[in-house]
């Protein structure tokens, strides 16, 4: 497997605090099922930008971990 055929689970936002801001103002307003679907829809939007089906199986599994559990 490639660098490119990795997940990257380090910090890796630019401007983290601030995509942060940005992502919560777009919820600003909306209903529970609203921002359901804004959220739904960000995934998707950024799994085709991301497009290899590896780095999103790898994805998936590490939003299925808990908390407390270890990527390794």
């Amino acid at each position: 497997m490639t660098q490119t055929d990795q997940l990257i689970l380090t910090a890796n936002t630019e401007r983290a605090d601030d995509f942060y801001a940005d992502l919560l103002a777009a919820h600003e307003g909306l209903s529970r099922s609203e921002s359901d679907a804004l959220n739904a829809r960000l995934v998707l939007v950024l799994a085709n930008h991301i497009g290899k089906r590896a780095i999103l199986k790898q994805a998936l599994a590490a939003a299925a971990l808990d908390p407390g559990e270890d990527t390794a």
